[in-house]
């Protein structure tokens, strides 16, 4: 009997899967399904790594608060635009769209703290030739500042000009050293909670006002012949103040000693000042930069060392510029300690200081006890004549505008040759105010800079800031009183030519903290500084440094290439600045923005 035959197979169960739009679509709905996941997982934040603690090896307080931050409009500033650039072919770094983690606050004991001027750092140093005293700043990850320093208990916003020339708030700079050790001499006293200056002084014994009636009796003040000074050992800058009212301009400096804080007293004042000292290296200014110097019983060796320190005098002051002394040795047969502090024989000093001056031909002017003055020759024809052994000029190969870390040498500074007894090496310098839009006999000896490049210079500045004064309303009505210019030159070294208009400044390197103490200034402009620092340093150093120096409630302006200006702003964003962006006088196509943060 046959077998029966096997029933045919079943078909396969019908599947939607072999239809091909069915498949397509559920290969479509897995990518998105995936894709979302993924999306989701690269915004999902990793725990923060615990930060390192500020670890500059002199402090001792491990605290690290974060800080709390309060973003701060003017209202007379119009709505900041949208952060965006007209320029198409930027490439965006992604993980830069997300909020950047904040800077944390430093401990309570940064409140004053000046990173290249540290006390306990200072100790590691000699204090042959005040070595100890000079720049000696942070190096090295452990010992940089990486976090923002904390503005004191109780700060309030310093008096506007002019009335802060005579009171401060005591809860700003906190130290009663000088309020108890100056008492009888009156250079700061605390009344209540505010502390006033009432123009006293170690050789002030009639007030500043009358040690400065005395002084007009001897140089011109109120000739416009002398505009630009340095106080050596200036106190609370009280001379630099009474300079003022003869539209005189002074650079106050002194060291970070026991006489705490006075250049921190100057600058809550709003008079020009910055921590230095004549040390070991020369004074950060170019030559012939100063009409006259002043020494008021600073406690400065002017004849030991060879004259060192007289001899950096004599490198800054202009050719027939003025050096001013009062105090120890002049008037020596008053009970006087000799002015390098010790009880030497001040009239034996007296004759060292006077043979010293000779030496730099310098002319001894007559006058009254007890101030002294000389005044430094036009030209160096007839030094020259005299025995080359008794007077040591420096090597011909010198530069003499080099003051940025430049090891002092007891010799003259050369001045530049002349032709004629009557000529002024150099040049000659118009009086004040009409210096100030002169062009600068500098501009001719600078390659590549002419005198038009200054009056067009000197043109487009004037526009640029009249569009800053349109931003900024309080900036023509007195809001800003303490100004830094980070990068103010014309060209490469040309600060000579910006103290021959009239105006200070100093060299300075921002790779570096400035030599000042927190909450400086308030107002920062930096003029192409990302520019000109992007590869040579961490430029988060010099936004940290930025914070330490601008006053809460200031504002810093940023103009620089569009480029830079998106590479920095997270951040300014990881400060908690308020941002505005900016055209420039270009307008939206050009290729430099301005970048304006309030604090």
């Amino acid at each position: 009997m046959p077998k029966p035959s096997p029933s045919p197979p079943q078909p396969p169960p019908k599947t939607h899967l072999k239809n091909p739009l069915t498949t397509l679509f559920l290969i479509t709905i897995l990518c998105s399904t995936f894709y979302t996941l993924s999306s989701y997982r690269s915004t999902i934040t990793p725990p923060p790594k615990p930060k390192p603690k500020p670890t500059t090896k002199t402090h001792f307080n491990s605290s690290n608060p974060i800080t709390n931050f309060t973003s701060l409009t003017h209202q007379t500033t119009p709505q900041p635009p949208i952060f965006k650039t007209h320029h198409k072919n930027h490439t965006f770094n992604p993980l830069q769209q997300y909020p950047p983690k904040k800077f944390q606050s430093c401990p309570s004991n940064f409140t004053h703290y000046c990173p290249c001027q540290d006390p306990l750092r200072e100790r590691f140093f000699k204090i042959t030739k005040m070595l100890h005293r000079e720049r000696h700043c942070p190096t090295g990850e452990s010992e940089i500042l990486r976090c923002l320093v904390p503005v004191p208990v109780g700060y309030k916003k310093p008096f506007v000009w002019p009335k802060s020339r005579s009171e401060a708030w005591f809860s700003n700079v906190p130290f009663k050293v000088l309020t108890e050790s100056k008492k009888q001499q009156n250079w700061v006293r605390l009344v209540g909670d505010r502390l006033v200056f009432p123009g006293g002084g170690t050789s002030f014994q009639k007030g500043v006002k009358g040690y400065v009636d005395v002084l007009k009796k001897m140089v011109p003040l109120e000739s416009g012949v002398i505009r630009t000074v340095v106080d050596t050992g200036c106190g609370v800058a009280s001379f630099g103040d009474a300079l003022m009212d003869y539209n005189i301009i002074t650079m106050s400096i002194a060291p970070r000693d026991i006489h705490e804080a006075q250049v921190q007293f100057a600058l809550e004042r709003g008079l020009p000042a910055m921590l230095g000292v004549l040390g070991t290296y020369r004074l950060p200014y170019p030559s012939r930069s100063f009409d006259m110097a002043h020494c008021s019983r600073c406690l400065v060796p002017w004849t030991e060392h060879d004259g060192l320190y007289l001899m950096e005098i004599d490198r800054i002051l202009r050719p027939g510029g003025y050096w001013v002394l009062s105090g120890p040795p002049i008037n020596w047969r008053n009970k006087y300690t000799a002015s390098d502090g010790t009880t030497i024989d001040p009239k034996k000093e007296l004759t060292r200081l006077e043979d010293l001056a000779r030496r730099l031909c310098w002319r001894k002017l007559k006058g009254k006890s007890p101030i002294a003055v000389w005044q430094k020759p036009n030209n160096h024809i007839e030094c020259n004549k005299r025995n080359s052994k008794f007077h040591k000029f420096c090597d011909k190969n010198d530069d003499p505008d080099d003051g940025w870390y430049k090891t002092m040498d007891a010799c003259i500074t050369r001045l530049p040759q002349v032709d004629h007894m009557q000529d002024v090496s150099g040049g000659v310098l118009e009086n004040w105010p009409k210096r100030l839009n002169t062009v600068p006999p500098r501009i001719g000896l600078i390659p590549g800079l002419t005198s038009q490049d200054f009056v067009d210079d000197n043109m487009m500045w004037q526009k640029r800031v009249s569009t800053y004064a349109g931003v900024l309303k309080s900036l023509s009505s007195g809001g800003y009183r303490n100004v830094m210019d980070m990068n103010a030159g014309l060209e490469y070294n040309t600060l000579g030519v910006i103290y021959e208009r009239g105006l200070i400044g100093t060299y300075m390197n921002w790779c570096e903290p400035f030599s000042t103490y927190p909450r400086s200034y308030d107002l920062i402009h930096a003029d192409n500084v990302f520019s000109l620092y992007m590869n040579k340093c961490d430029i988060v150093d010099i936004f940290i440094e930025m914070y330490r120096i601008i006053r809460p409630k200031g504002t810093i302006i940023i103009a620089d290439h569009v480029d830079i200006i998106v590479k920095i702003k997270s951040r300014t964003d990881q400060m908690s600045w308020h941002a505005r962006l900016l055209d420039t006088e270009a307008g939206p196509f050009g290729p430099r923005k301005l970048l304006f943060l309030d604090i």
